[in-house]
Parts: C-alpha cells; sequence; structure tokens
C-alpha cells in the first residue's frame, strides 16, 4: 500500500517487484565505477564529484525511485547538470553507452528493459535541456 511517506515504494509493477534493492547498488556501483575509468567521462566527474560515497548514495536513492519506486530521492539533477560548462552530445551518448553495457552484463533483463528506457529518456532530456540552457534562441 502507498502511503505517500518518504522512502515508502509506489504501487508494484511486475518490473518494480523483480528490480530489488541490491540490484540497484550494484548498478550504480558498477557503472559509475566504468565511468570514472572512462577517458571521456572519468575527467568530467572527476573535477565535479568530490565525495564519491555521498554520490553514490544518491545515486541509489535517485535509481531506486525511478526503478522500484521508492521516495527516498531528493534533489534537483536537472539545475545540476546545467550548472556543468562544456558539456557535449558525445558525452551523453558515451553515458549512454557504458550504461547499457553495465546492464548487460548483469543478467537481469526486466532492470536492463527499464533501467536502459529510463537512461535513454534521462539522457535525451538532459542534452535538451542543456543546449536550450546554453544556447536559448537556439542559434548554436
Amino acid at each position: 500500500m502507498d502511503t505517500g511517506a518518504p522512502g515508502a515504494p509506489a504501487p508494484r509493477s511486475p518490473t518494480r517487484t523483480t528490480i530489488r534493492e541490491e540490484d540497484i547498488v550494484t548498478l550504480v556501483h558498477r557503472f559509475y565505477a566504468a565511468v570514472r575509468r572512462d577517458p571521456v567521462l572519468g575527467p568530467v566527474f572527476g573535477a565535479h564529484v568530490h565525495d564519491w560515497d555521498a554520490h553514490l548514495a544518491t545515486l541509489v536513492d535517485f535509481w531506486s525511485g525511478l526503478l522500484r519506486g521508492t521516495r527516498r530521492f531528493r534533489g534537483m539533477p536537472v539545475t545540476r547538470h546545467l550548472a556543468l560548462p562544456g558539456l557535449e552530445a558525445a558525452m551523453f551518448e558515451r553515458w549512454l553507452e557504458i550504461f547499457e553495457a553495465t546492464t548487460a552484463g548483469m543478467d537481469h533483463p526486466w532492470l536492463k528493459a527499464e533501467a536502459d528506457e529510463q537512461a535513454r529518456q534521462m539522457a535525451q532530456r538532459l542534452w535538451q535541456r542543456y543546449r536550450e540552457h546554453r544556447d536559448p534562441a537556439g542559434t548554436a
């Protein structure tokens, strides 16, 4: 039952009942370990993330909300990304490639399908908002 309390899960769908919190933790930690090693994305994240333990905990809460319906995440990811200088479309594409490779290696079809779809939508929305923020007149 959805109580609406912070951290309480939303009503369960078949996907949400098959994705466990441990799966989210594994996904987030594997993915961001790969991102940190990546020659394109690693330096970007390294320049802006100063407390990886706290960042990973926040990202677990974020992805748990998307994939399991929990309501622990409190933050403004779009605003934070808009403030970053020098992001390019290729960076969002690379982020998505690493993400999809990570979910493919988890042997969890429900997680892969749901997480990949959420990641694709997120990358598209973030890049669109980033472009609009950096070039409101659409001249670039």
